[in-house]
């Protein structure tokens, strides 16, 4: 399967302090590709560095095309949509002009993000400050998904929210990857086990793992190993209506 996104012994550093230091992975065309790792290990300066938000070194092709010494706004221009760990979405802004703001095509998907939202388009004029903060994590993956891009980076999505609304994000995110490959970093197991074919694990800068996501869920012990936690204590997903409707 042919790579959208190649990175090469890619290092970044934040204030004088590297942060990752030899990272290297590529993500497939299609489908999901998970990074994990415990936490502080680099998993969002790998974000960051692809999209030359830190300073970097090393090598980053996207589609075959050499990005790493590109400006953060040309990388995003040539397709790659960005969903950060801290949302960012604009507090005194309406959740419509949030959306509109976000638009780079000529031509937006609002039916897309309509379909996937429909809290969103009920509080079109609420001002995205006092949303909850699922609701702006939906608005911060609305604001993405508006756009016709080539790969997602979408970083911590679930971080801190509710189990019925981690459950409406893994949706909205299982649909949009039926249409853009996902580079997703993500702690939550069981939206990995739903929604990703591959991981990537990082540990102290570099990745020490990669292969077929179910290969390693089925291994308790490599999840103990890599990722410090036991796989079995984390809760399943909310059913979805469908599922509900069926119980």
């Amino acid at each position: 399967m042919s790579a959208i996104l190649e990175v090469e012994h890619l290092s970044a550093t934040v204030g004088g302090q590297q942060v990752i230091e030899d990272i290297t992975f590529t993500v497939p065309a299609t489908g999901v590709t998970a990074v994990l790792g415990r936490n502080g290990v680099g998993k969002t300066s790998t974000i960051k560095a692809i999209l030359g938000l830190v300073a970097r070194a090393g090598t980053v092709t996207f589609d075959g095309e050499r990005i790493e010494r590109e400006d953060t706004h040309t990388i995003v221009r040539r397709g790659i949509g960005y969903v950060p760990e801290d949302r960012e979405v604009f507090g005194t802004l309406t959740v419509a002009e949030n959306l509109r703001l976000a638009e780079r095509d000529a031509q937006p998907r609002r039916a897309l993000v309509e379909q996937l939202f429909p809290d969103l388009v009920a509080r079109a004029g609420q001002r995205a400050g006092t949303l909850s903060g699922g609701q702006q994590q939906m608005l911060s993956l609305a604001r993405a998904l508006l756009n016709t891009n080539r790969l997602l980076l979408v970083d911590e999505p679930t971080k801190g929210l509710a189990p019925k609304i981690v459950t409406e994000v893994a949706e909205a995110l299982e649909e949009a990857a039926r249409t853009v490959p996902i580079l997703l970093v993500e702690q939550n197991l069981p939206v990995i086990e739903r929604l990703a074919q591959d991981v990537v694990v990082i540990d102290a800068g570099r990745v020490v793992h990669t292969g077929a996501a179910s290969a390693l869920l089925a291994d308790p012990a490599a999840v103990q190993r890599l990722l410090g936690v036991h796989a079995e204590e984390q809760a399943p997903l909310s059913p979805t209506p469908t599922q509900e409707a069926h119980q």
